[in-house]
């Protein structure tokens, strides 16, 4: 019996069939390339970790290694994961921060002096803030720099550090990204709220 190709019943079997082929194909690639991704995904973080403690321009197999120098424990808090770490014989805490910028999330990794009140470092970054503005967050290693050293209690024991648009109190305020006051808000809320509840749980 010679088949209709014409048919409506044909292009409907034979769009079925096209499509279930696809989907298996598409599955197939995902399963093969998942393995390498994740490991992709495992080793960005571990640079952005080593970004925090000032550790950069490393290629894969250098932050492999370094990492794993530096990095002498993961622990947790509650349900906070944070890290300890060794730089030049000096114990450094790294916190994972999490927060929401203008367009969406924000996060950070912040590497805090062994006194739990000096930033050593920090790394930020984005899912979809505004390019050449929000962005820069992420972009401008000048700006994450300006985060070094800074305190994040004042001497009475208040919470003082944040990002402003005027700086009164270099010693730990920064001052925001020009024209993304929004996502600089958004930057000091994760850092006093995150590092705060990381600190008081280590008290």
């Amino acid at each position: 019996m010679k088949l209709n190709t014409n048919s409506n019943s044909y292009i409907i079997i034979y769009s079925a069939i096209l499509v279930v082929v696809v989907a298996f194909l598409l599955a197939f690639v995902y399963q093969a390339l998942k393995p390498m991704q994740d490991a992709n995904v495992a080793l960005d973080k571990k640079k952005q970790i080593l970004y925090s403690l000032n550790i950069r321009g490393l290629d894969g197999a250098e932050a492999e290694a370094k990492y794993g120098e530096v990095v002498k424990s993961e622990e947790k808090t509650g349900e906070q994961v944070y890290y300890i770490c060794e730089i030049d014989g000096q114990k450094k805490y790294v916190f994972p921060l999490k927060g929401m910028g203008l367009w969406g999330g924000i996060s950070a990794y912040v590497s805090v002096d062994d006194d739990l009140n000096t930033i050593y470092g920090a790394y930020f970054n984005h899912e979809s803030e505004t390019a050449g503005l929000g962005s820069e967050i992420k972009d401008s290693q000048a700006w994450q720099e300006k985060f070094q050293g800074k305190k994040i209690y004042s001497d009475d024991g208040q919470l003082a550090i944040g990002v402003v648009k005027k700086v009164e109190n270099p010693a730990s305020e920064v001052d925001c990204v020009t024209g993304a006051t929004l996502t600089s808000d958004g930057v000091s809320a994760m850092l006093r709220d995150g590092l705060k509840s990381y600190i008081e749980s280590l008290k």
